[in-house]
């Protein structure tokens, strides 16, 4: 399997679950989970650069990419679910503890899954993944926490703009220091699987669930305190969703959380991968060396 990526799906509760597939079974896994807009389709180039040392599992969410993109009628769109749907892929997989990369919506979902079975967790990376409410950047969440607190046509027009082209590409370009680094077929493979028809009620849903997120911010607080858990902040400090004090926050209950603030934007992938993998390996590396007792 280490030759390539490998592009395959699984059924999980009656839905398809598209996943991408890097690395050696029984190698340290490193499950890899995407934020909004876009898919596994962000980890396509991080993934070849660290499959000779770890086994790599990289989904997409339900409404996303790939995967089923049932409607609000079968499907409830909250970030519980979503997490549902995770937990039971890495259970078909047979992955018990590994490492978890968390970016934007994947964040939730580790949070989650860090909060269920904290034993799970070996190691955290966050790329401009928020554990706090430090970080978040009042222009681009006003309009989205105004519609999930009161929706209703004019909130909600707003919050759509968040469907539109150029949103979508802001969001890939904006931070960038040279904006020619960028694939267009990132933002617009992201946009493509999002106007999929029916999935911009999903979309508006999981905004309205987004405070969910926020309430278990002091519970995945508490379980850094009690569990101590290693974690790697990778994170575009010119990010104008997530700013730069959402990765420093994690050092006021991880003291020893690495952080690294990247010259980058939301999406750090898209320019800055061979950075990041470089500070991923030495990070899971240092965690492996460890005496098992010391983990």
């Amino acid at each position: 399997m280490v030759g390539g990526v490998h592009h395959r799906t699984a059924t999980v509760d009656g839905l398809d679950v598209f996943y991408r597939e890097a690395g050696t079974p029984g190698a340290p896994p490193l499950v890899l989970l995407h934020g909004f807009p876009t898919s596994s389709h962000m980890f396509r180039e991080l993934m070849p650069a660290l499959a000779d040392q770890y086994h790599l599992v990289a989904p997409d969410h339900i409404g996303f990419g790939y995967s089923s993109a049932p409607p609000l009628s079968d499907f409830p769109y909250t970030f519980d679910a979503l997490t549902d749907v995770t937990a039971g892929l890495l259970d078909q997989l047979d992955i018990r503890r590994y490492a978890v990369y968390m970016q934007d919506y994947g964040a939730p979902i580790a949070l989650r899954l860090l909060l269920r079975r904290p034993e799970s967790i070996s190691a955290i990376i966050s790329q401009s993944g928020n554990a706090y409410p430090e970080g978040f950047v009042e222009e681009f969440w006003n309009p989205l926490f105004a519609y999930a607190s009161s929706p209703g046509p004019e909130t909600e027009a707003a919050a759509r703009q968040a469907f539109s082209e150029k949103m979508v590409r802001w969001q890939y370009e904006h931070g960038v220091s040279d904006v020619s680094l960028v694939s267009p077929d990132a933002w617009r493979h992201a946009l493509e699987v999002l106007a999929r028809p029916g999935n911009d009620e999903n979309q508006l849903q999981l905004f309205r669930d987004y405070k969910t997120n926020l309430d278990i911010y002091p519970q995945a607080q508490e379980s850094f305190r009690q569990t101590q858990v290693p974690l790697l902040a990778v994170w575009g400090a010119n990010d104008k969703i997530f700013g730069p004090d959402g990765a420093r926050a994690f050092k006021r209950d991880l003291p020893n959380a690495e952080v690294h603030l990247l010259d980058a934007g939301h999406f750090a992938l898209e320019t800055n991968v061979d950075e990041i993998a470089g500070h991923v390996r030495e990070f899971l590396g240092r965690m492996q060396a460890q005496p098992a007792m010391a983990r």
